[in-house]
């Protein structure tokens, strides 16, 4: 079951999911207005849409026009779609500009309360937190119902699951449901409607799908993510006030946001791509020249902004391991590029030496552990293999104890073969073909699948190793829970979903 959930979502893009989602809730709630069975006027929730989408448009391509920047469509679509969620559907005039005004903030808000190009909070909440405290509309947050709330987790949970934010999103519900619970058990309710009041009328479940989550606006690290998650759920739950105005969803976002940016890269990248080299048939290497110092960790990812005259509805924006060593003063990332590309992945390769994209920051927790006496080993499925080349740079002559096991569809897929060759570490590869000659270290097992048997036939140690696993999120997820059942606990992971 999970393997196959990993597999449906891995290819979908993260915004076109998001967005997905947040129609279909749009579509069932406007069904569950005409019906009566919430108090929205249809029509109000019908016009609310259309002004918060088309102002949210509008802004974006202006101001987009305007910073001499690319538009982000499909940004600007979810923040109208959240924004939709959370301000009073109305039919006023003046209700209306409210919420035209609120989309005008949140578009800006991603240009100008911003460091560097790097957001320093949420762009709807900045919206609503605007446009409520100084009375130009009501962010009610009535997407917190009882009727909506399946179809809220539901979508929450994938949204989660897709970005590996579970973690942090249960711990929000969980801190928040907690506060809410006692808050009413202190002032006379009981156990069970207390908990019903957290969760089926307040927007606890959908703020930590869709608005924690926000991916420009998290720290880079697993801890500061569950820091910052039990921080805005005191901030966003806890009763205080200033002068009339207290505590909301979404001023704790807004403070949330900015203690992330603090935690995180400060700033957005400009890398100057400096080349380009096919790695394999359907591999490419892409050298860029950070036009500041860059700070990361081996194993850490980026993601890459690439403008396109027409992008796609999967949009300009992926996520790459970093292949080069912290400390280089080129930054380099594999791409995986098949038949069929999206609009992205044809746009990448047509870039010429000197082309400016820019990366919007660095995270991830797949780093290598402090003990610096630490055996290790790499299992690696096709371009899984990128995190382990920043991996074995950045272990120097420790290296050369490292194990690696390489699986690939086709000998011609094995990339990075002179890196890894140059970094001494032995390599064990699995290939249907024969791949021929093999540096010194290197050996061929034949053409089986990854299973927990072959890496401890590739590496008899394992268990008393790191075992680090990259590849896609069904090899990652069986072969864990396999080699588990056979006695590995040190293990991490890193998933690579279809884009």
């Amino acid at each position: 079951m999970i393997a196959r959930l990993d597999r449906l979502l891995g290819r979908i893009t993260m915004y076109l999911l998001v967005i997905g989602i947040l129609t279909l809730i749009a579509v069932v709630s406007l069904v569950l207005a005409f019906l009566d069975v919430l108090s929205i006027d249809p029509l109000a929730l019908l016009a609310s849409a259309a002004v918060l989408i088309a102002f949210t448009a509008g802004s974006n391509y202006l101001l987009a026009w305007l910073f001499r920047t690319h538009h982000h469509s499909s940004s600007g679509m979810i923040t109208a779609l959240l924004l939709l969620f959370v301000l009073q559907p109305t039919l006023d005039l003046v209700g209306l500009l409210g919420l035209a005004i609120a989309a005008v903030v949140a578009a800006a808000s991603k240009y100008v309360i911003a460091w560097r190009g790097r957001h320093l909070a949420n762009p709807a909440a900045v919206g609503a937190l605007v446009v409520g405290v100084t009375g130009l509309a009501f962010p009610s947050w009535w997407v917190g119902t009882g009727p909506l709330l399946p179809l809220v987790a539901v979508g929450a949970l994938l949204v989660l699951w897709r970005t590996r934010h579970l973690g942090m999103g249960l711990l929000y519900v969980l801190v928040s449901a907690a506060v809410i619970v006692a808050q009413f058990t202190a002032n006379g309710l009981g156990f069970v409607p207390a908990v019903s009041a957290a969760l089926l009328s307040s927007p606890v479940v959908f703020t930590a799908g869709f608005m924690l989550s926000e991916p420009l606006t998290l720290p880079p690290r697993s801890w500061q993510r569950l820091t910052l998650a039990v921080v805005v759920a005191l901030l966003a739950n806890v009763h205080y006030s200033f002068g009339i105005y207290g505590n909301t969803p979404e001023l704790a976002l807004v403070v949330g946001g900015v203690l992330a940016f603090l935690l995180g890269q400060r700033r957005g990248l400009e890398l100057d791509l400096v080349s380009k080299r096919a790695l394999t048939p359907t591999a490419w290497e892409f050298r860029f020249r950070p036009a500041a110092p860059m700070r990361f960790a081996a194993g850490q990812y980026l993601e890459l902004t690439v403008p396109q005259p027409r992008p796609d509805l999967a949009g300009d924006r992926r996520v790459f391991s970093i292949t080069s060593a912290p400390g280089d003063p080129e930054l380099t990332i594999g791409v995986r590029i098949r038949d069929d590309p999206s609009s992205f992945k044809r746009a990448l390769p047509a870039l010429e030496p000197g082309a400016r994209v820019r990366a919007t920051g660095v995270w991830g927790d797949f780093t290598l552990p402090r003990d610096p006496d630490a055996r290790l080993a790499f299992v690696a499925a096709g371009i899984g293999v990128t995190p382990f080349i920043s991996h074995l740079a950045a272990l120097g002559p420790r290296a050369a104890d490292a194990e690696v096991l390489y699986s690939v569809k086709a000998a011609s897929d094995l990339a990075y073969r002179d890196e890894l060759a140059a970094t001494g570490a032995r390599v064990s590869v699995l290939s249907p073909d024969d791949p021929g000659d093999l540096p010194e270290g290197w050996s061929w097992l034949g053409a089986d699948a990854l299973s927990a048997e072959v890496v401890h036939r590739a590496i008899p140690d394992a268990t008393e190793r790191h075992v680090y696993l990259s590849g896609s999120p069904t090899d990652v997820s069986s072969l864990r829970r396999a080699l588990r059942a056979a006695g590995t606990r040190r293990i991490r992971t890193d998933v690579f979903l279809g884009y």
